[in-house]
């Protein structure tokens, strides 16, 4: 296995310990040098496996002391990193459900590139999930995803993991995202699909999603229910 391969499959090895419970909130992990014996490698390995953790929001580290394992009852996306609802969800022990009210193909016009930054007159996949946590619908996201770079998408796969199904089935490298966080008015289809109680407004993160090699492939509306989400991000100052 390389290096590469290695330190993913140990970070995805203590994500699932920390989603079930095996590492619970506020457990101090192993120090660098106990998982070396764990895992049979190197201490750069298992820095890396660790700072994707870091990035995610789901451990933090304490200079001197080791590193922690933080509470998450809610869903927290980290600022610093790119991860699906599914990994998200499945961090924070919660039962998440998706559903696709909407999927078609469209063709980018002179107002969707201006909206979404996709290539004019391009083939692009439009679809609209409904993310459901515990029972409670809170995302709206609003999908563009490039056909040629998410060959074979249905709405099956779009239930389940886009990301996955880009990764581990079509092979592709999903690299980084610029996002545009603000607070909007909720609309019609927000009410529509969302449980929107008492709130007048959603938060909308808006994603310009690249490939590893700097090509935008995705433009995601996502409008969160503004109860339910928090976003983290973890800075020190230097």
């Amino acid at each position: 296995m390389t290096t590469n391969k290695l330190y993913m499959a140990i970070y995805e090895d203590i994500r699932g310990k920390i989603a079930s419970g095996e590492y619970a909130p506020g457990t101090k992990l192993p120090s660098e040098h106990e998982f070396c014996v764990i895992y049979d490698t190197s201490r750069g390995t298992i820095r890396n496996a660790l700072d994707l953790l870091v990035e995610e929001g789901l451990v933090n580290r304490h200079p001197g002391k080791g590193v922690y394992v933080l509470d998450n009852n809610a869903i927290a996306f980290s600022f610093g990193g790119l991860v699906s609802f599914k990994e998200a969800s499945e961090s924070s022990g919660q039962k998440f459900e998706t559903t696709v009210p909407y999927f078609e193909e469209i063709t980018i016009t002179d107002k969707l590139h201006e909206r979404t930054k996709l290539p004019l007159g391009a083939i692009a996949y439009c679809l609209h999930r409904v993310r459901e946590l515990d029972g409670e619908r809170i995302i709206l996201d609003i999908n563009y995803f490039l056909k040629e770079k998410v060959e074979g998408l249905t709405k099956e796969i779009a239930e389940r993991s886009i990301y996955d199904y880009i990764e581990q089935q079509l092979g592709h490298k999903i690299g980084f995202a610029q996002r545009v966080i603000q607070v909007e008015p909720a609309t019609t289809k927000d009410r529509e699909h969302l449980i929107m109680k008492s709130y007048g407004f959603v938060v909308v993160v808006k994603n310009y999603v690249y490939m590893h090699d700097g090509e935008l492939f995705e433009y995601t509306e996502s409008r969160h229910h503004p109860e339910r989400f928090v976003f983290t991000d973890f800075a020190r100052r230097r």
